[in-house]
């Protein structure tokens, strides 16, 4: 019993110096690593850390990949802001004594963009605004392709890692890295709640034709529990409805301390209604959500509210557990 206490002490100052090694800067690489894929992690306002569970822990906190007991895939898709669009799959699977193995990809396609040239910007000699187009086009784009692993110490408390390549095109340049993941979670015995740490996308900096940009990493310490359920929870129990409640402390490395809180419905196991709220971002605010489950195929969706600048986002995912 002591020596796995002093293995998750051991663990969680790792993840803890993962965090915090480095100092906060402006503008980081791999901006696209920082958007939610799945539909029911970002209908609950991305509070997920310690929520997460099946194939998609491989995007949020590879400690949760525990929660497959034989296999489970999903996959989501997101229309972004400008035409952008966003494509994931997570699949996990449960190796026995080996731990459970994990596979994640995504794909960003931004489209087409018409090619301008400063050299063609301005009024030609009959006074008509040229807007400096070539006629050409190219279409910048990212991808990552990554593994996890993770294993149960005990009963009450497991982690998993993620190792990940990820390569970004941008025109006439290209940028990759192998970018690394790490997370922890802990059933505190205490009723249904639960606990976690989570340091996504660490590694070294990532060079742009001739400058280095940091990776955009964030530690993540979140909590939820049962207010309502069939099992021990905080508040009433029953068989046929139950609310799930979490909460995230978000550190990006270029921004500000984030919070994350969000809420999820359920009825009979089969129908599935969400909420959340995010706090201290740009744009980002309100989440909602629903879902569906039934013998093991799930359907969810999400909305996601950026302000009146911007449209609010819609997302998709489907998956499939095996029990």
């Amino acid at each position: 019993m002591i020596t796995n206490f002093n293995k998750i002490i051991s663990l969680g100052l790792l993840i803890t110096t993962l965090a915090f090694g480095f100092e906060k800067v402006g503008t980081t690489s791999f901006q696209f690593l920082k958007v939610g894929m799945s539909a029911r992690s970002t209908g609950m306002g991305e509070a997920y850390s310690a929520a997460v569970f099946g194939a998609d822990a491989v995007f949020w906190n590879p400690g949760a990949l525990t929660t497959v007991r034989r296999f489970d895939v999903e996959a989501s898709y997101m229309d972004y802001f400008f035409d952008v669009k966003h494509t994931s799959l997570a699949i996990g699977w449960n190796a026995g004594t080996w731990g459970v193995l994990g596979f994640q990809a995504l794909l960003t396609d931004v489209g087409e963009i018409e090619e301008t040239t400063v050299s063609q910007l301005g009024f030609n000699e009959n006074d008509v605004y040229m807007p400096g187009l070539t006629g050409n086009t190219f279409s910048p784009g990212a991808m990552v392709l990554g593994v996890s692993w993770a294993r149960s110490l005990t009963e009450q408390f497991s982690f998993g890692i993620t190792a990940k390549f990820v390569r970004e095109d941008l025109w006439l340049e290209s940028a990759s890295a192998v970018v690394f993941d790490g997370g922890l979670i802990y059933n505190t015995g205490f009723r249904t709640v639960q606990i976690s740490a989570a340091v996504r996308h660490f590694g070294q900096n990532v060079a742009f034709i001739d400058k280095d940009f940091p990776l955009p990493q964030t530690f993540n310490i979140g909590i939820s529990g049962f207010l309502m359920g069939p099992s021990a929870n905080l508040g009433t129990i029953s068989e046929t409805h139950s609310v799930q409640v979490a909460f995230d402390m978000v550190q990006p490395r270029d921004y500000d301390q984030q919070y994350n809180v969000g809420l999820e419905y359920g009825f009979s196991n089969l129908l599935f209604l969400r909420g959340g709220y995010k706090m201290n971002y740009d744009e980002e605010g309100i989440a909602l959500g629903m879902g569906m489950n039934y013998k093991g195929y799930r359907f969810d969706y999400s909305y996601n509210d950026y302000g009146d600048l911007l449209s609010g986002v819609h997302r998709f995912s489907v998956g499939l557990s095996l029990q």
